[in-house]
This record gives structure tokens, sequence and C-alpha cells, in this order.
């Protein structure tokens, strides 16, 4: 048996195996290890690669073995040929492969009537490598990106290509950081709250609720409690009647809380304390002498209601009535918290009045500006019934301006009205309204709640400061085991009473406490619970004051009129108005959309390395695509050409005539 190594240097003439010699005529082959052998008929008519399954029958003039790549791997077979020819050809395929041919052979080509091969590893690390090479090259001379054609260019001298490399290298850093830049800025700052395009007028929203609290907590008619309070040591404490113990404690807790240190009250709950404050508390007609509304007089009683606060029973204007502001079944029923009946179907703080609305819609509001248009009240406390332990020297009536759907929190913010004096309040709406663009983000990035994204337990309507009060009323029962009786609550939770005094007010300001603890530390649990952002949609009512003397009296005898019943009374006197008929809304819309992102971020790499979204597509074509056609073409060519059997190929014997 003879024949010869294939080898891959294109020099080199296909040689005898060792311990051989070349007879004149030779039958067989012997392609390299980890070598592809291949049969490649060559014709006057064609080139082709043919093979067939194990077997290949040639009938053309030359047939040659063609090899790729190089190895040790042996195998045999026929071939026909010209006798004594040399031949050396290179065939080159897709993925930048060669094929070498080249082998020395001679025999009459009349001879040989079949041919088998066997095939092994078709593809070798080395040309794995060199295909890689060539697909970066092809990537390099037809990218966009500015600078990668550098790279691969062969006419470049290594210093050239090392500088576009780091020059490229740098613009890639530069466009990272500014790109970081940007995003976290989008992230953690998305949200931007400028002016409206256009003002608002004054009737498309309500007028502010009005809430008016005196600072006279009880008629002297039923409860001195100056008098009281010096009683209270034993002896005395023996001698006083229970109905007046329970009326002083249950006063007590809507007075300055200082005065009742040191005090023994023995009142852990007081579920009768709302009962108690009624009875003894100024009536609406004798607080509130005289109400005016758009300048038509009528009885306070038409325009106020009551309702519980902190402060005890105060009285409220343009309020929405405790179905619509409050969820009743999970409160209790042993007393309302507003009394307030009438409805506003046609108006929430989110909508807005509904189109069409009739002017005189409730919640109500002005036609415009200035005070023939505002609320006038002349408020009266008697003289017998000011008490100057319970509520300090200044007496007269707090005011809280608020929206139609906020519980009144009077103690947090509020304009005082001293008695004989007017005060003039001119009111400047601060609405916030939020874009729809907003509503797929996040509370916490939009840094605001939409009402049915905050579930709050007692109240229906999310404002902050509903959300605030329901937190305080949380945290108290929590750390007192009861609550003050103006906070909402269910039938299992009891009523602090005269004793518990310190603590919800320690409870509060604790709160408060943790309300700047939270901001420095974040694992602060209980106020990360509460979770008050503001309302997406909210107004706010500020205020400019002014007052001025009351001389009532001298206006009676001016008039030449008696005091008569009068006698004794203090009056003051309020007007409240918008200051001007429209105002500036503010708006809490997108600073950075994904569009703006997106625009920024590819301004950014078109500014540094000229890529585009095109580019990108791109180096994703020749990282994924690209390779991929070019394996699956390979492997096409691979079956067609048919090199690869499955049994190694059998040893034939010399012809007799050899």
């Amino acid at each position: 048996m003879f024949g010869w190594r294939v080898r891959t240097n294109t020099n080199d003439i296909a040689r005898p195996l060792d311990n051989e010699t070349e007879p004149a005529h030779s039958r067989y082959l012997t392609a390299g290890r980890r070598g592809v052998a291949l049969l490649y008929t060559y014709s006057s008519a064609r080139h082709d690669l043919t093979g067939s399954n194990g077997f290949a029958r040639a009938f053309k003039q030359h047939t040659w073995a063609v090899t790729v790549g190089g190895g040790d791997e042996e195998c045999f077979g026929y071939y026909d040929t010209g006798a004594g020819d040399s031949i050396n050809r290179t065939v080159s395929v897709r993925l930048g492969l060669s094929f070498v041919v080249r082998l020395s052979v001679g025999m009459d080509s009349r001879s040989v009537s079949n041919f088998e091969l066997k095939a092994i590893n078709a593809w070798d690390k080395r040309n794995f490598t060199r295909g890689i090479k060539s697909l970066f090259l092809e990537y390099c001379s037809n990218s966009t990106v500015h600078g990668i054609k550098y790279f691969g260019c062969k006419r470049r001298t290594l210093f050239e290509k090392i500088w576009w490399i780091a020059t490229f290298l740098l613009s890639v850093y530069g466009c990272g950081r500014l790109i970081q830049n940007i995003y976290r800025k989008w992230e953690q700052t998305p949200v931007i709250v400028s002016f409206a395009e256009k003002s608002t007028p004054v009737w498309q929203i309500p007028f502010p609720a009005v809430t008016i609290c005196p600072e006279t907590k009880a008629r002297s008619e039923y409860l001195n409690f100056s008098q009281v309070y010096f009683q209270m040591n034993d002896t005395w404490r023996d001698e006083m009647a229970n109905e007046t113990y329970d009326r002083f404690r249950a006063v007590a807790q809507v007075c300055d809380a200082h005065i009742l240190r040191g005090v023994s009250l023995n009142q852990t709950t007081d579920p009768a304390c709302v009962d108690l404050l009624k009875n003894v508390s100024m009536p609406l007609e004798s607080a509130l002498f005289f109400c005016k509304w758009r300048n038509d007089a009528g009885l306070c009683s038409e325009f106020f209601t009551e309702t519980i606060t902190e402060e005890g029973i105060c009285f409220t204007f343009n309020s929405q009535s405790a179905g619509e502001m409050l969820r009743l079944d999970e409160l209790h029923s042993d007393y309302e918290y507003i009394s307030e009946k009438r409805q506003s179907p046609l108006w929430s703080l989110e909508k807005g009045y509904a189109e069409n609305t009739d002017l005189d819609t409730y919640p109500v509001r002005v036609l415009g500006a200035g005070a023939r248009a505002g609320l006038y009240v002349l408020l009266n406390l008697y003289e017998r019934d000011t008490d100057f332990i319970c509520r300090g020297p200044v007496q007269g009536f707090k005011i809280l301006l608020h929206t139609s759907s906020e519980y009144p929190q009077v103690s947090k913010q509020y304009y005082r009205v001293p008695l004989h004096q007017e005060v003039i309040i001119s009111v400047k709406p601060q609405m916030i309204t939020t874009s729809d663009g907003l509503r797929d983000y996040t509370p916490e990035r939009r840094q605001c709640f939409f009402n049915h994204e905050r579930h709050l337990k007692y109240f229906k309507v999310y404002t902050q400061q509903n959300c605030e009060l329901e937190c305080t009323t949380n945290y108290t029962l929590r750390k007192c085991g009861c609550v003050k009786f103006s906070m909402p609550r269910d039938d299992r939770t009891e009523v602090c009473g005269a004793s518990k005094i310190d603590c919800y007010n320690d409870a509060e300001d604790e709160l408060l406490e943790e309300d700047v603890k939270f901001i420095v530390d974040k694992s602060r649990d209980y106020r990360a619970k509460c979770n008050c952002l503001p309302a997406c949609t909210s107004v706010q009512y500020d205020a400019e004051i002014s007052q001025a003397d009351l001389d009532w009296k001298s206006l009676f005898s001016a008039f030449r009129q008696s005091l008569g019943e009068q006698d004794g009374a203090q009056f003051a006197r309020l007007t409240i108005y918008f200051k001007e008929a429209q105002f500036i809304t503010s708006k809490r819309s997108e600073l950075y959309g994904v569009t703006d992102f997106l625009a920024n971020c590819g301004g950014l790499l078109g500014l540094f390395m000229g890529v585009s979204l095109l580019s990108l597509a791109e180096l994703i074509y020749f990282c994924s695509i690209r390779p991929f056609t070019i394996l699956r073409a390979y492997r096409a060519k691979r079956r067609e050409s048919n090199v690869f059997f499955d049994a190694p190929p059998p040893i034939v014997e010399k012809p007799k005539d050899f």
C-alpha cells in the first residue's frame, strides 16, 4: 500500500509516507490528522465537490484529494488522475478558510472505477480564530461609529491604531459619565413643578371651608372652670358633685395642658367626653351672631354646622358631608364628627366641578374677587363666660381655612380673631395639579398620591392632612391604648380620659420628632408606614390679614340704641374674600420623560462617537446575525460536498495488473 501525506504548506508537494517508496503508479492517499479530506473532481467543463454517503464514483479526467488544516489522522481511498501530475491548488471558501490542495499522483485514469474517503474534524482552532478576525475586520471596515474603521486598517501603523483606540476609549468614558448623570437625574427628579400656561378664575374652585373655634370652652352657667380648678384638692373633691367633676375633666382636654400638671384627675377613659363638651360649649346661634354670604344676609345656622375638632366644638362653613369625607362603616356610632348634611355630587378634589354645573352648586363658590363676593361673620362671646385659666390671656376665636374635603385640624395652623377687633382676610389660593403623563409613574417618583392609590381606613378622600391625622391616631393608640376624643376611631377603640392628656400630647410631639429623624435616618419604621405624601391635586389658601379696632359700643351710642340683651357681649367681625379674580396654578409634569431621556442620550452618543440607533443595530448584527448566517452557509456547503461518512473506508487491494 502506497500513499502520500497531504500538507498545508503551499510550498510543499505531497511526499511518500515513511518507509515507503514512490512507484510509477500510486493508488492510495493519506490525509493529515485533524484535517478535512475532500474529493475534488476537475474537468474542462466544471469544478464541483462530489461524494455519496461513503462512496464516490469519478469518471472525469482528473480526481484530486483536498485537505483543510493539518494533523495526523489518516484516511485512504482511490483516485483517478493523469500519470505523473503534480498539483498545487488553493480553493477559498467562506469564513476565511483556505483549502490547500497538493499531491503527486500518477496512473492511468481509465483504471479506477470508484473512490471512498473518510474525513474528520472539519474546522480546527486556527481557522476559527482566523474567521473571527476576518469578521472583526469586516465590521471595522463597514462600521458607522467614528474611529472604528482605523482599528483594522492595514495601512495604519501600530502607533496610529493605538492612538485611535485610546481616543475612542476616552470618548466612551466621557459619554458614559454624562449619560450616568442624566439617568440619575431622570431617576431621582423626574418631576418638575412649574406654573401653568393660563390663569384660573376663582369660580372654578370652591370657596375655602372656614372653621371657627371659640376660645371660650364652657358657659359659666354650666361650669366655672377657674373656680373648680382652685377647688381641686382632696377636701373639696369629696364635696364636689360628680356631674361638675365630669364636666371639668371633659373641658380640661380642650384647655392648655400645662395648667393640669400635678393635678390628679383619675380618669383613663372618658366615653362621654363629647356629649359633655356639647352640653357646656357655646351654641352656634350665640357664638355666630350674624352672617352674610355673597352679600346676602341670613341665619348663621344656614351656613355653618358643628364639627368636632381638637379645640372642642367648632363651626364649619362649606365642608363636605360626613358621608362623603369619612368611611362611616369604619367609625363608631357614639357621635357625629361632622353634622353637615348637604351633598356635593358634582365636585371632587381631583376633577373639580363638572361641566355646565350651576353656580350655586355645593360646595359653594364665588363669582369674583372682593368683599361683596365673600363671607361676612359677626362673632360674639359674653364677658361672663370668659375664662383666663383655661385658654390664657388671649380671648376670641381661632379661624382655619382649608379645603372642603379636608378634616379640620385647627391647632396646626390658624388665624386669630381677637375680641373687639375687625379682621379682614384676603385669600390667595395655591392650587397644584398633576399631568396625566405622570400617572404611570410610581407615587414615590412623582411624590404625590392620586385618590385611588392611597387607601385610608377612616377617610374616603385622600389629602395629606387626612393621612397625617390618621397616622397620629394610630400612633396615639399604639402608645396610650386610647385616642383623643376628636380623632377618628372604631367601636373597639377607647376615648382617652383626662389622665391621658400628657400621653396623647407626647405622642403627637414624638411623631413630629420622628418626622425630622425619618428625613435623616430612613430606618424609622413607623414614620415610613405613615407614607403621607401630598395629594396630586391639592388646594391651599394663603391669606393676607389686616385688622382694626371694632368700637361697636360707640356705634350703638351714636344711633342712640340701648344694648339691652347685648349687655356684656363682646363682638368681633370677620370678613373673608378672594383677593384677585384669577390666580396662577402650578402643575407637576415630566422633567425628563422617556423620550427626553433617549433624546439626551442620543445627542451625547452622537457628539462623542457619532453613534445612532442604527449603529447599535449594526453592532448587534455583526455579533449575532452575521456569524450565524456565515456558519449556516458553511454547514450547507459542507453537506453539499458530502465529505463526512459514517463508516471508515475499506482497505482496497492493489489491482492485479499493477
